[in-house]
């Protein structure tokens, strides 16, 4: 429940600063996209509202006012979520990928079903719609975009986790051999969602095996370099008791439904 609330909360909040900006923008106030021109747009309309109709003012004081009440309710709900996730010994475990912060951590831990549903790392993959759609006739097999099945909201954080390593991965210089050649192949969002796929399989094997992300030593890159394999350097047992929410403990349930 905390996540979809913040969810929609997000999104809500974009809708908000979209209508600010271009109301602003109306009047020959320009701002920059996202929440990082929200600040810089609420100064402009301080400083430019002898420019603005006083009916103008009164709109946009009321969209500023909604912008600051909905920026405190998700800070209440991500501290929230912060403490459910240091409290919770898979969501810590979790933590510990390249790519997967408190937030997805604690959502994939709460709401994703256990690995002992899931095979092998493969399912839970294609569980999150992060594998190939197959168009497959007369004998000639086809693959076309993911097939985006699952959890969106899960395959989104993935796939926004994946974009921030790659980012950074570019700009540091730090690109191992798999992140180096998946640049030189694909497209960045193609590549970030390859990665996000990488990503949700190193997590299955985490949860299944209780353990803790560790690189494999002498790469540089900031995740493993096989995706057919889980190499034994990768991981390393963790001897941390199961907490309320583990998959482990029953009597967490309720309080995994609850963050969800």
């Amino acid at each position: 429940m905390l996540h979809k609330t913040r969810d929609l909360l997000v999104r809500q909040r974009t809708m908000l600063i979209n209508a600010l900006r271009g109301h602003l923008s109306e009047f020959g106030i320009v701002s920059a996209q996202g929440s990082a021109g929200v600040q810089p747009a609420l100064r402009s309309l301080i400083l430019e509202q002898e420019r603005l109709p006083e009916l103008a003012q009164a709109a946009l004081r009321g969209l500023a006012g909604l912008l600051e009440a909905l920026r405190a309710e998700i800070e209440g709900l991500e501290h929230r979520i912060l403490a459910w996730h240091r409290q919770d010994a898979t969501s810590r475990r979790l933590a510990t990928i390249p790519g997967i912060g408190p937030i997805t951590a604690s959502a994939r831990a709460a709401s994703a079903p256990g690995p002992a549903l899931f095979r092998s790392w493969r399912q839970f993959a294609a569980w999150l719609g992060l594998t190939p759609r197959a168009h497959s006739s007369g004998g000639k097999e086809r693959q076309a975009g993911i097939s985006k099945m699952g959890d969106g909201y899960l395959r989104r954080l993935l796939v926004v986790g994946a974009t921030a390593v790659l980012r950074m991965a570019r700009q540091r210089g730090t690109r191992g051999p798999w992140i180096r050649g998946l640049l030189d192949r694909k497209k960045p969002k193609a590549a970030a969602v390859a990665l996000a796929n990488k990503t949700a399989r190193i997590a299955w094997v985490l949860m299944a095996r209780q353990e803790v992300y560790t690189p494999a030593a002498g790469s540089r890159s900031a995740v493993t370099t096989r995706t057919d394999a889980v190499d034994p350097r990768v991981v390393r047992r963790d001897n941390e008791p199961a907490a309320a929410g583990d998959g482990r403990n029953p009597g967490g349930q309720s309080a995994s439904r609850a963050l969800t």
